[in-house]
């Protein structure tokens, strides 16, 4: 007998219901709080069921873990599916029902309709869940950064406009860039140009010094003549200088966040054993390459290269029917949108240094050639990038278990 559970999950508790062929309701849906003795009762329950028991909920974001991690200690078949496959159910109702209960049976009777197809949830280790997570973090930091950097930047075009782009120096490990500190000091034009350009050079000095920067001798000419043309519409009084200074506090906490949060990530990316290879590919960094080993997790868990690509949604669709058959057909987008996004990032890196030898730059070269729209080819990068990514860390697994 087979006993097929759908779980409805949301935060704090989930929707339970039992079904076996037949649509024959074993229990009427219930709901079930995510606390250890209730999650512990569900577990014992589902247990006591007479035959096979296969359990599949949708994969919600963080709120599914504490109920997979105790079913799944419990030693039950649980299989976690993209909520999209869900959604494309049929209900076979003119009807539409939208609740937890009816979401419940629809997920258990999606279980019954693919029992052989289900594949059985096996959770990353530790590493992987802490690197995933902190990517995660990692993508919340920087969004901060991008909005508080442009924050100031709008500030700034009032008091100092294109002190932004006066300084080409690289960002620093601590996350600090010149141009920001610059500011801090010299918010306003006014406080370059109104105190002379002898007086100007000696405090750029000592700003020079106080925060470790090279002292160039021409600098301070080039900077105090460049502000006498500046037009700044905002007066330099103080309540401007704290609204600059208080932003450039902001950013400088932001970036260190970003660049602690880098490191750790790539300390923790570089203990596991397909790491190598991945910062072998060209275009993958310091920071794309471990998001990319948080992001695609461990690739043994793909069947073959289209499930990867499925699960990044960079795959292309399939439009046939008839004597129809499309040859363009849009990507899925389905799937993982941090992995999307780390894979277009590494894309435009790849046409940034047009490195002639690489076999996804050849392609994305010869796309973009043919006058394919900027989407399209970006996404057909992703899509080879993925199966030469899939390609050499399945093969690094595969020495590594041989050589064990």
């Amino acid at each position: 007998m087979y006993n097929a559970v759908g779980i409805d999950v949301s935060k704090g508790k989930s929707t339970v219901a039992v079904l076996q062929p037949g649509g024959t309701v074993i229990r009427k849906p219930f709901d079930v709080s995510h606390t250890s003795q209730n999650l512990n009762e569900l577990a014992d329950y589902l247990s006591s069921l007479d035959g096979t028991t296969k359990i599949v909920m949708e994969c919600t974001g963080r709120y599914h873990e504490p109920m997979v991690k105790a079913l799944s200690e419990a030693g039950l078949f649980v299989s976690i599916v993209n909520p999209h496959l869900i959604k494309n159910f049929g209900n076979n109702s003119l009807r539409k029902v939208k609740s937890d209960p009816a979401d419940a049976r629809k997920i258990a009777r999606y279980t019954l309709d693919n029992w052989t197809e289900l594949r059985q949830y096996s959770g990353m280790d530790n590493t992987r869940t802490q690197l995933k997570t902190l990517n995660s973090q990692f993508s919340f930091f920087m969004k901060q950064k991008v909005a508080e950097k442009a924050n100031l930047i709008a500030l700034l075009d009032n008091t100092y406009p294109g002190v932004n782009k006066l300084f080409d120096s690289p960002t620093r490990e601590d996350g600090s860039e010149k141009w920001v500190d610059y500011a801090y000091s010299f918010w306003h034009a006014d406080c370059v140009r109104k105190i002379g350009l002898k007086a100007f050079t000696e405090r750029y000095k000592s700003f020079c010094k106080k925060h470790h920067y090279i002292f160039q001798q021409d600098k301070p000419e080039k900077l105090f003549n460049a502000s006498k043309e500046l037009v700044a519409v905002f007066p330099k009084e103080k309540t401007y200088k704290l609204l600059i200074q208080q932003s450039i506090q902001q950013l400088n906490l932001a970036s260190e966040h970003v660049e602690r949060l880098r490191r750790e990530m790539n300390e923790l990316a570089s203990t596991l054993p397909e790491y190598s290879t991945v910062m072998g590919i060209y275009g993958v960094g310091k920071t794309y390459g471990p998001q990319l080993i948080a992001e695609i997790g461990d690739v043994s868990r793909f069947t073959h290269r289209e499930a990867l690509t499925a699960f990044a949604g960079v795959d292309p669709g399939v439009d046939e029917s008839g004597q129809h058959k499309s040859k363009s057909n849009r990507a899925s987008k389905v799937g993982s949108a941090r992995l999307r996004k780390t894979l277009f990032q590494i894309m435009t890196t790849l046409l940034q240094n047009a490195p002639e030898a690489d076999p996804v730059y050849r392609f994305l070269d010869k796309k973009r050639s043919q006058g394919k729209p900027y989407y399209v080819y970006m996404t057909a990068g992703a899509n080879k990038f993925l199966r030469i990514y899939y390609g050499k860390v399945k093969e690094c697994l595969r020495n590594l278990e041989q050589t064990e």
